[in-house]
């Protein structure tokens, strides 16, 4: 220890020179006493440290002030709400990252409606006695796919895990090759497979599956053909898939269920909109699957959610899983998923109050008229040193979701003469209500087909803190 270090450590700041400091400042009122001393202690023993590793700049100071102004900031943080709304920008219109689907109007009601007192969560009203959570979203499920009954977990891994343990534990399920996919957060199949007591029974190449892959697979321990949607990700070139129509036909001669995983869980026909063809769970229903599981907060738009439907038997034997009491979802995710799901009855209805839906097939031009209205706010404003530019350029689904889609969009590009893309990304980011948006080469991007008309306002206010003057830049 060198002669600086040691003056250091003589001249640390006393604990009770720290809460002096801060009593003067009226910051005891932001935290209880135990608390602000437990963080006055801590900063103390982080200044210490620092010190003795050599890592504490010269021209940094130490004093009660500054260690008081450390300590302020270390409570502030801790009241401060950690899960906050975002601005997305980036025209990633199922952005994982970022929450994937906003709920809608009647979902939001509906949540606040249904938390704020009691609810019928597992009550009969007619009957007078204990009901079924899963019956507030059957009937609707059932009305718009055409399954005999439907059951909802808390999301689609666990809506496969849960299938896969009620109908396969210990026995073989059949699955293609190329269908054995990563479905994000690094969960694969064939360990969702492994964990719900399934045997993995491969079939067919990673290109290329035929149904007489299948049928030499199935022996007197096949308990189940599994059919994976590739919904985030494209094999294309020569290929060759099984349809579920021929796997059903298969099951039926041999007494075994087909399970067809859907992923995404579409409803409405989107080629309608422009879009690639993306089968819909009614369709798949149609085709004759067994079991059909799918995402709730991805194009269906709605909460996090895992849903089962299909064949009235296997779902109550799914039902009776005791696995299913630990995967079951509450009465908040209930409540927006019937509110979405009855937003179906009417496709219009649906396209129009889903922020997703309506982000994924709006025409270019309505894009285009936002992106036109954000430049002329941006402009008005006058930022000094800031050049402002529309570009043509694309957007996509996210989420797993309609993977090689790209979807026309007008994007506003900025440029600042003070400020780097990467340090305008950054202190958006470090605002109160946080921004995200792309950054290309020098240029920052906002695409509209992720902002609504009220978030404009909100960039333009956002820009203003971080690229006026004075404005922190």
């Amino acid at each position: 220890m060198d002669d600086k270090q040691k003056a250091r450590l003589k001249s640390l700041p006393k604990v009770d020179e720290v809460l002096a400091v801060l009593e003067k400042r009226g910051a005891l009122a932001r935290a209880p006493r135990g608390k602000v001393l437990e963080a006055i202690r801590q900063v103390v023993d982080e200044i210490r440290s620092a010190v003795l590793s050599g890592a504490w700049a010269e021209d940094r100071t130490l004093t009660s002030e500054s260690a008081a102004e450390a300590v302020t900031a270390r409570i502030e943080r801790l009241r401060a709400y950690s899960l906050r709304r975002v601005i997305n920008a980036t025209g990633i219109i199922l952005h994982t990252n970022l929450g994937r689907a906003p709920l809608c109007r009647e979902a939001l009601e509906r949540i606040v409606e249904v938390s704020r007192g009691y609810s019928n969560l597992e009550f009969d009203l007619a009957a007078g006695r204990r009901g079924l959570r899963y019956d507030h979203v059957r009937e609707i499920l059932c009305e718009l796919t055409g399954a005999e009954d439907a059951l909802v977990v808390n999301n689609n891994a666990a809506a496969v895990l849960l299938v896969l343990s009620s109908l396969a534990r210990g026995r073989e399920a059949v699955v293609s090759r190329g269908e054995l996919i990563e479905i994000g957060g690094e969960f694969r199949i064939p360990e969702v497979m492994e964990r719900s007591g399934a045997i993995l029974r491969e079939v067919g190449a990673t290109n290329r599956t035929h149904l007489s892959d299948y049928e030499r697979a199935i022996g007197e321990n096949t308990a189940l053909i599994m059919k994976v949607h590739t919904s985030n990700f494209r094999i294309v070139g020569f290929t060759e898939e099984v349809p579920v129509p021929d796997l059903v036909a298969l099951g039926s001669r041999r007494g075994i269920p087909v399970m067809n995983d859907l992923g995404s869980g579409c409803f409405l026909r989107l080629e309608r909109y422009g879009l690639q063809r993306e089968p819909t769970v009614a369709e798949a229903v149609k085709e004759g699957a067994d079991v059909i599981t799918f995402s709730g907060d991805k194009l269906l738009g709605g909460p996090q959610a895992g849903v089962i439907v299909g064949r009235k038997d296997l779902l109550e034997a799914i039902k009776r899983n005791p696995l299913n009491r630990a995967l079951r979802i509450d009465k908040l995710t209930l409540a927006a998923l019937e509110a979405t799901a009855r937003l179906y009855l009417n496709e219009q209805d649906a396209v129009a109050g889903l922020r997703s839906l309506t982000a994924l097939t709006e025409p270019v031009e309505a894009a285009a008229r936002r992106a036109g209205r954000l430049m002329r706010m941006l402009k008005r404003e006058a930022l000094p040193g800031v050049t402002l530019a529309l570009r043509k350029g694309s957007s996509l689904s996210g989420g797993g979701s309609l993977p090689t889609q790209q979807i026309p969009t007008v994007l506003v590009a900025l440029r600042s003469e003070g400020l780097s893309a990467a340090r305008i990304d950054e202190k958006l980011r470090a605002l109160p209500v946080p921004v995200v948006a792309r950054i290309s080469g020098d240029e920052v991007l906002f695409d509209p087909r992720t902002l609504s008309a009220e978030e404009l306002s909100e960039l333009r206010g956002a820009l203003r803190a971080v690229l006026a003057p004075g404005g922190g830049g």
